[in-house]
């Protein structure tokens, strides 16, 4: 993220930051930049897709240090993309580099990749932990500039463009944010994270006192995610400094000093342009200066009243103004009870599907989660259905369609997908997106479920907290390809009922009275955890299968969640799923089929284990 080269360059130079002890503030923080830090600190296996305990435990563990230095955080996510969506091929750029990531991972290379449901396992345990949190409409950056210098406090991130904003308290890269080294304070001040803050000041005495107000143009002109200007090519060809070298000539970070030192010449923004056009041919001056000015707005605090979020619950911009959707969508978005990808496909008509580590040579883990997503495109499009611009060929009996960005083998691809025709019984008025709220839950649970192929009546005996990934695996099991098999089922409904079982053994609640059986077949897990296994390789075909469970889970709650969760929310923070566990699992069973007996000391964990193999086998 941010601006090309930056980061490196005055990560490398180190004499651009301030030593900070931050204690007693309101910190604001970039909350995608955080999840990634904090997914990546705590764990070192990134094939198996998905350690969410854990992940969940860092993000506790994050928020505790905070707590221990009175730091009052307030979490700021991205939303969808810009409605003119200037970012596209910059999003393009980063699903390429996540396919070759996961490709590489694949073949047991080494590499970093998210998982897939990392964000909404973020979101649950910022909501159970009590951490305030707002998603904003599109791209979060204004929004955290402007919450952050009207509370004068810093910001927390890792995301080079913060280097570039005028920032009142400055800003605190994650990577020098040492909030596993909490200090004990002297006398009467208290304990305090060690930090570094990045100074604009020592960045622009370093050129030449270059003048702050140039730094949006600087930004622009080398490269960042909205912009990649090849015109500006030839100026970097022609353009030399007094010394008489080229801007673009040069080792390392050559091109980045360069133009900072030719900037450092000019007085203000302006002049600079003006200079800069001279290099340009004369019919491209107009429309470059046009986009060069537009650019540099991204650099400008938001007006957006993020207080306003925090202190009353209203969020309200321009660009949802315009976007005329619903109040309660709006709502929801903000809250993070609806995804980025429900705007995305609302407002732009196109979603991208993160890859996962999957086989290649098989379709898309995503393939298999089609159907769920054509139902939600069809509940979100139905409102404007008949209308001209709903329909590309401006045909009214046509669906909708939406562009999906998904791999064909190790290749980016868009397809266009038609949105479903939601069944009869759904096709009243109020299936339109802006009486959604006010339909009877038992209709919208019966939706869900009949997208699911699943009769209510197989729930019945099913904790409602396990009743969605019970039905999705129902789902999974008839419409996966290749054929789950059953020592992957196994595998997976035993992880839940581990999930469980760490669930009740370690609720904080004093007055809930353990069972002695429960816990002793915890520890009896928690002993064959720990037992060193002799390597096996990794099945890439248990994975894919694995990764379509992921999938239809992931598009299952956002259908939940848009039908206003007529089903409870799984707490993916409580260990419902562990792709490590889940792996081992697999492979234990092929070998060892008395695996299957894991939580036998404990007769209630048993219970659970057959009602969920009872029920998905139904």
């Amino acid at each position: 993220m941010g601006i090309q080269g930056l980061t490196g360059f005055v990560e490398e130079r180190g004499s651009f930051f301030t030593e900070l002890r931050v204690r007693d503030t309101k910190l604001v923080i970039d909350g995608s930049s955080l999840y990634h830090r904090l997914y990546f600190a705590s764990t070192d296996d990134f094939r198996r897709g998905g350690d969410y305990g854990p992940f969940a435990a860092a993000v506790g563990e994050f928020f505790g240090s905070l707590r221990a230095c009175r730091v009052a955080p307030f979490v700021v996510l991205d939303g969808g993309r810009d409605a003119d969506d200037r970012k596209l091929p910059t999003l393009k750029g980063r699903a390429a580099e996540r396919l070759r990531a996961a490709h590489g991972l694949s073949r047991g290379e080494g590499g970093c990749l998210v998982p897939l449901l990392t964000r909404e396992a973020f979101v649950q345990a910022l909501g159970r932990l009590g951490v305030p949190f707002v998603q904003c409409f599109a791209e979060a950056d204004r929004e955290i500039a402007g919450l952050a210098n009207r509370w004068g406090c810093p910001v927390l991130s890792l995301d080079s463009d913060f280097c570039v904003f005028d920032l009142a308290a400055g800003y605190c890269p994650l990577s020098h944010f040492q909030w596993r080294s909490v200090c004990p304070g002297e006398g009467e001040e208290g304990s305090y994270v060690p930090a570094r803050c990045f100074s604009v000041e020592k960045f622009c005495r370093h050129f030449s006192h270059l003048n702050k107000s140039l730094l949006p143009l600087f930004a622009v002109m080398n490269g960042n995610d909205y912009i990649d200007l090849a015109a500006l090519e030839v100026f970097f060809s022609k353009v030399r400094l007094a010394g008489g070298c080229a801007v673009g000539k040069g080792g390392k970070h050559a091109r980045l000093q360069g133009l900072l030192r030719w900037l450092s010449q000019f007085a203000e923004p302006t002049e600079a342009v003006d200079s800069l056009l001279k290099y340009l041919k004369k019919h491209q001056r107009e429309e470059i200066r046009e986009l060069l000015c537009t650019s540099m707005e991204d650099y400008t605090p938001s007006d957006v009243n993020l207080e306003d979020f925090f202190q009353n619950g209203k969020y309200e911009c321009e660009a949802a103004r315009k976007a005329d959707l619903p109040w309660w969508v709006l709502d929801a978005l903000a809250k993070g009870k609806l995804a980025p990808f429900i705007s995305d496909a609302l407002i732009l008509r196109s979603t991208f599907l993160h890859v996962q580590v999957e086989n290649m040579q098989r379709p898309s883990a995503h393939s298999t989660a089609l159907p769920i997503r054509q139902v939600i495109y069809g509940l979100l499009l139905k409102v404007s259905q008949n209308t001209e611009a709903a329909s590309p060929s401006k045909q009214s009996n046509e669906l909708p369609v939406v562009c999906e960005f998904d791999r064909l083998q190790k290749t980016l691809k868009k397809t266009f997908v038609q949105a479903a025709s939601l069944p009869t019984d759904f096709c009243d008025d109020h299936f339109t997106l802006d009486k959604l709220i006010e339909v009877p839950t038992s209709r919208r649970r019966m939706l869900l479920l009949e997208t699911l192929g699943v009769k209510p009546s197989i729930l019945e005996s099913i904790p409602s907290h396990l009743q969605l990934p019970v039905a999705v695996t129902c789902y999974w099991i008839c419409c996966s390809e290749p054929k789950v098999n059953s020592h992957q089922l196994k595998a997976l409904l035993l992880t839940m009922v581990s999930g469980e079982l760490h669930r009740i053994t370690n609720d904080p609640d004093p007055t809930v009275v353990h069972a002695e059986d429960d816990t002793i077949a915890y520890n009896e897990f928690l002993k064959w955890k720990e037992k060193k296994l002799q390597i096996k390789d990794f099945d890439l075909d248990a994975a894919h299968s694995f990764c379509q469970w992921q999938c239809c889970l992931q598009m299952g709650l956002y259908l939940n969640q848009l039908l206003c969760t007529p089903l409870s929310e799984p707490d993916l923070t409580s260990r419902l799923y562990s792709g490590t566990l889940v792996h081992r699992l697999y492979q234990e069973l092929k070998s060892t089929p008395s695996v299957e007996n894991l939580f036998s000391s404990s007769p209630k964990m048993t219970r659970v284990y057959q009602v969920l193999l009872n029920t998905v086998a139904s």
